[in-house]
């Protein structure tokens, strides 16, 4: 009743290419007390931290088996004890049974962990009872000002009127509204992408989809949860037209030309890997090809860089959830740059 999973709704768009062997190579650390230990590994050691102190995330859908397992208080206990400052939800009960919110924002905050954001699907128009913002948008709105949540979300792509220019401009006229309502009630709305958005529009193959949600969208009304592991799998499939001209983008230029549309970064990693539909397999934070240190770096770099970002590290089927949690904590509070 209180949510649907983020990663119901990735399984469904992406399918069987979701869920590559994770990688099993370096390990950089075994966790940090609050705010300590510096990890170790390639662009460890001296300097100013890339990552900005308080802002690091994980999302929960990432280590749902030992919240099914164990129940939230245990999960959070490791999460405080690797040097989370932030949790992003992807359904409030996670097979745990009854829990309230008002529990649920408790056990939260006696660990030192802020709700910072919240995957709730964006349509099912064959159920009107559903758990969505089109369905259900003010329980979804009471929810997330209960946890007291700076922003809400889906990762539901905006495909539920089609891949045309006009449906996606039907659906940003959705998320207008929704981030409205959410506006209104101090919250920000915000889609997060999978590999698909950067696709084109079958109507217009010249036409880059993601570009028409950029454009139709009121950037003080829907903002970006970048998942930079999907944006870099868009590159690798959607660097050509159906048509065979080619359109090569690079994932980072969108946000260094909106950095304030990207108050939430999903941190995801994965090997490259020619053969895959995606082109990488995913992995856990810092054992894959993605350059993080340059990444959050260049954002970094931004106006208001370190204040207005959030670094939310995710892992579809990790192989050992608790597991990829510490070592993604340790790698990401290890990274350095020159002063």
């Amino acid at each position: 009743m209180l949510g649907v999973a983020a990663g119901a709704t990735a399984a469904a768009i992406v399918g069987a290419s979701a869920l590559p062997a994770a990688a099993q190579g370096k390990d950089h650390g075994k966790g940090h007390d609050k705010g300590h230990g510096h990890g170790h590994g390639d662009g460890h050691g001296k300097g100013v931290p890339v990552l900005t102190s308080g802002r690091l995330g994980i999302q929960l859908y990432s280590v749902r088996d030992k919240v099914a397992e164990i129940g939230f208080a245990k999960v959070f206990d490791e999460l405080e004890r690797f040097g989370y400052d932030e949790i992003e939800y992807a359904g409030y009960t996670q097979g745990t049974g009854d829990i309230t919110l008002a529990q649920l924002k408790k056990l939260a905050r006696d660990h030192g962990l802020k709700g910072i954001g919240s995957h709730v699907n964006y349509a099912d128009d064959n159920n009107p009872d559903a758990y969505s913002f089109a369905q259900n948008l003010t329980k979804v709105l009471d929810d997330a000002q209960a946890l007291g949540l700076p922003h809400i979300g889906t990762a539901s792509g905006p495909f539920r009127y089609g891949s045309t220019v006009d449906a996606w401009k039907r659906a940003a006229a959705d998320f207008n509204a929704y981030g409205a309502a959410a506006k209104a009630r101090g919250m920000k709305f915000y889609q997060h992408n999978h590999g698909e958005e950067f696709s084109f529009a079958t109507d217009q193959p010249d036409v880059r989809l993601y570009d028409v949600l950029l454009a139709e969208t009121d950037p003080s009304l829907v903002y970006l949860e970048m998942d930079i592991y999907w944006a870099y799998t868009g590159q690798f499939r959607f660097s050509k037209t159906v048509e065979g001209k080619p359109r090569p983008f690079e994932p980072l230029d969108y946000v260094l030309k909106h950095p304030e549309r990207y108050p939430l970064f999903h941190v995801k990693d994965g090997t490259h890997d020619e053969l895959a539909r995606d082109g990488y397999d995913m992995t856990d934070v810092g054992d894959g090809d993605i350059d993080y240190k340059r990444f959050i770096s260049a954002v970094n770099k931004t106006r208001n860089g370190r204040r207005d970002h959030n670094w939310v590290v995710e892992h579809d089927q990790p192989v050992d959830s608790i597991a990829f949690a510490r070592k993604s904590a340790a790698h990401l509070h290890g990274l350095r740059e020159k002063h």
